[in-house]
């Protein structure tokens, strides 16, 4: 039987109060946002608590902005992101308008100021964003859990004031932490006004009303009526059910079409013929309704059948539509409806990387056009890398040098997505890389970050320049982390090969068994393969005859001239 379609999303329910209270205007500010679709599982559900400060006749404005702003821009950054990623960059940007509106005033205390206390649900777990004295708590047992620390100065026993908020300074530190969700968890956003004012038994007794709205409301009240002077702002919100780990990609839904043959026409790309069929997948070279050449992937049969593997097949081209490089595969343009299962990127006339060091075989190669395509490479990888993802299987099988000479990096089947992986742990399945370019760290179980990338390309590189692997095939038998210090760097500079040894150093340093001691930005990588770097300066011991032939050959005659008096004493005596 199959599930109930509600029953594999991510549900919560949501209840809100706020009022002015004691006090003349309301400066608090609350609000959430429940998507639907894709954006549900990819960006998640968004709850904010803002309370602006007291002696600011403007800060209910930004308290309105800082909920609103989140609330909204938070849902137009890149789907690849993960929630702390965008969410901070969205705070950040909103605080630096803020500053911008308080750094013309002579009193900051006048000026646009508040806290802000943000909770996002995604996947099944919960993403706490917190600046100021609003609190986020949890309901545990009988217990209220502080999932947040207030930034309050204390000048005296009975007086602070507000150490960090939205609009305070120009850059903003954005306390961030995540927590585990289960079924039936209760979370409860609150401004000073009412939890400087409630306990735990006030939220349970609350908890007994007929929806939550009504529960938030009775705790503003039980607040108000013990005393608070402030403004009265509660968000409840309870999860009720938690997904699986599987993504609502629309195009993933679509039907297997016929295999085509030439001439066939899909959603009107015309079929122009087979490029290349494997068990995974068919290729075929087409021409788009505008006439300009495009690839056309379809799933084979047997695969279709296996939604890990549609998983990866979907992401490619919704990898490609969110990359922007001239390094990268792009997507080609797509109807604004589709009939059937299929993905389309750009055609690109070339050879693949393996085919062009088919043609310039090790160990004479053209060091300055290793360094060029090696460096395109890097301009690819970095679009990967801004969007938070990793290629993971970048070979010279998978790069492409089109006849303009623009080197592209192809197949993003493997491209790990921070944001997708935080919507659905582990809905991308095992890494299906290719072993001889894999990073050490895949095997012995030790952190994957974008050096594992910079492995690769070192590798590719070594490879270019070499003809052979820089540790064989001992890689792929790590097990541990002590197998992975056990590898031995085959130098790249012997009797066969003309390889400078600084551009050995530049390589051996790229292809680190340990990722901590790799290159901190492509960049340099880059820079150590065109010139001697400072490392490799550094660890060199250059004889005094090649550092300073001058001084050498003083320091040589002074000697004999020592030896020859030391004799002539000798035969004189």
């Amino acid at each position: 039987m199959p599930k109930d379609a509600a029953s594999t999303k991510l549900t919560v329910s949501i209840g809100q109060f706020s009022e002015a209270g004691r006090k003349p205007e309301n400066q608090d500010f609350c609000g959430a946002w429940v998507p639907e679709g894709s954006a549900l599982s990819l960006k998640g559900i968004t709850l904010a608590v803002a309370d602006g400060i007291s002696s600011s006749a403007t800060s209910a404005e930004a308290s309105e902005a800082s909920v609103t702003a989140l609330l909204t821009d938070y849902y137009a950054t890149s789907d690849a992101w993960t929630a702390r990623t965008a969410a901070t960059t969205v705070i950040s940007a909103t605080n630096a308008w803020l500053y911008g509106q308080n750094a013309a005033l002579s009193d900051m205390n006048a000026g646009k100021i508040c806290t802000l206390s943000a909770l996002i649900f995604k996947g099944c777990e919960g993403h706490i964003f917190h600046l100021g004295d609003s609190r986020i708590y949890r309901l545990s047992g009988e217990a209220l859990e502080p999932l947040t620390t207030d930034h309050r100065a204390v000048l005296s026993h009975d007086e602070s004031y507000l150490a960090r908020g939205m609009g305070l300074d120009a850059q903003v530190a954005v306390d961030y932490r995540r927590v585990s969700l289960s079924v039936g968890d209760v979370f409860m956003l609150a401004t000073d006004g009412v939890h400087e004012g409630i306990e735990a038994a006030d939220v349970i007794r609350a908890l007994e009303a007929p929806d939550l709205d009504a529960a938030a409301k009775q705790l503003g009240q039980i607040a108000y009526e013990r005393g608070s002077e402030d403004n009265l702002t509660v968000m409840l919100a309870r999860v009720e059910n938690l997904p699986e780990a599987e993504l609502e990609l629309d195009l993933a839904k679509l039907p297997l079409p016929p295999l085509p043959k030439a001439g066939d026409v899909i959603d009107g790309f015309r079929i122009l013929r087979p490029v290349n069929s494997t068990a995974r997948s068919h290729v075929f070279l087409a021409e788009a309704p505008a006439g300009e050449k495009i690839a056309l992937k379809i799933p084979t049969v047997e695969m279709a059948e296996d939604p890990v593997y549609l998983n990866r097949f979907v992401l490619e081209e919704w990898i490609a539509r969110r990359l922007t490089s001239s390094h990268v595969l792009r997507a080609a343009t797509a109807p604004a409806e589709r009939s059937a299962l299929y993905v389309v990127t750009e055609w690109v006339e070339g050879r693949t990387l393996r085919q062009w060091m088919d043609d310039h075989p090790a160990p004479d190669p053209d060091l300055d056009k290793v360094r060029d395509i090696i460096s395109q490479i890097v301009v690819g990888l970095r679009a990967f890398h801004r969007k938070e993802m990793l290629h993971q299987d970048l070979r010279p099988e998978n790069i492409m040098i089109d006849d303009a000479g623009t080197v592209k990096i192809i197949d993003l089947g493997s491209t790990s997505v921070a944001g997708v992986e935080e919507a659905a742990a582990g809905v991308l399945g095992p890494l299906p890389g290719t072993f001889q370019y894999t990073a050490p760290e895949y095997f012995s179980g030790d952190f994957v970050t974008w050096r594992s990338d910079q492995y690769a390309l070192g590798v590719i590189a070594y490879e270019m320049l070499t003809g052979r692997l820089p540790y064989g095939a001992e890689v792929a038998r790590i097990q541990t982390r002590r197998d992975l210090l056990r590898l031995r760097y085959r130098p790249a500079r012997d009797d066969d090969s003309p390889v400078p040894a600084w551009m050995d150093a530049a390589l051996k340093r790229a292809t680190q068994p340990d990722a901590a001691r790799r290159y901190d930005a492509l960049s340099e990588f880059v820079s150590e393969l065109k010139r001697p770097g400072q490392s490799w300066h550094a660890a060199r011991h250059v004889p005094l005859m090649e550092k300073n032939p001058v001084r050498f050959w003083q320091a040589v005659s002074a000697g004999l001239a020592v030896i020859v008096i030391i004799l002539a004493t000798l035969i004189i005596n």
